[in-house]
């Protein structure tokens, strides 16, 4: 039976805003319970407000390990003024520009999961060229375009311990899904041609690869 978040981790997780559906949500947090058991840091790359945030910070809480995630916290190509997924209460009054910092606080605090989680505040592959330190676990679900899924992926997945776990979200094989998950798809083929993982779950868009093996 995979392990499943409390009834308030659930609640946290769901009022947070997001994208992401709750039954993958459940295998998002199953795989980081898992990781944790190695450990080692869990890593996400795409923050947004902090929903899926609140899973693995609380899996990390019960492995004795810390969460860590990364974001500019501008907001993806998807999010930008004019496109779908652009929510205008993400928007900074003064400077006009996306500011998804404040929230992604306020989701933390009110699970009180703030002191189990580090927000790395930056550019995904301006944080990963200074990274040295094996992960657990790696959680990719920022940018969209081939150019920052492939960056993310070729930053962070050589972190992956041996034995943990590299997750990645919004993939989609369908050609006409180009805009919001043929670039994650493109790398979930390249992790798994690479020989240095092999798929060990399938939840809707959500993909779980396990590192079996030494090359990216």
């Amino acid at each position: 039976m995979p392990a499943a978040p409390k009834p308030e981790i659930l609640a946290a997780f769901e009022a947070a805003k997001g994208f992401m559906p709750v039954e993958e949500g459940l295998a998002l947090y199953a795989a980081a319970v898992e990781a944790g058991r190695l450990g080692l840091p869990l890593l996400e790359v795409g923050t947004y407000c902090g929903r899926s945030t609140v899973l693995l910070a609380d899996a990390a809480r019960g492995a004795g390990v810390t969460a860590l995630t990364v974001d500019h916290h501008r907001g993806s190509e998807e999010q930008q003024p004019g496109w779908d997924y652009h929510d205008p209460e993400t928007v900074d009054p003064e400077t006009g520009l996306m500011d998804t910092l404040p929230m992604f606080r306020r989701t933390l605090y009110g699970a009180g999961l703030e002191e189990h989680v580090v927000a790395l505040v930056g550019r995904s592959p301006r944080i990963a060229a200074v990274w040295n330190s094996p992960l657990g676990l790696v959680f990719v679900d920022g940018g969209h375009t081939d150019e920052h899924a492939t960056a993310d992926y070729e930053g962070w997945a050589p972190h992956v311990a041996d034995g943990g776990l590299l997750v990645i979200h919004d993939v989609f094989p369908e050609p006409e899904d180009e805009f919001t998950g043929q670039a994650p798809y493109r790398v979930y083929l390249r992790a798994l041609a690479s020989g240095a993982f092999t798929e060990t779950a399938v939840t809707g868009s959500l993909r779980v690869l396990r590192r079996t093996g030494a090359g990216i």
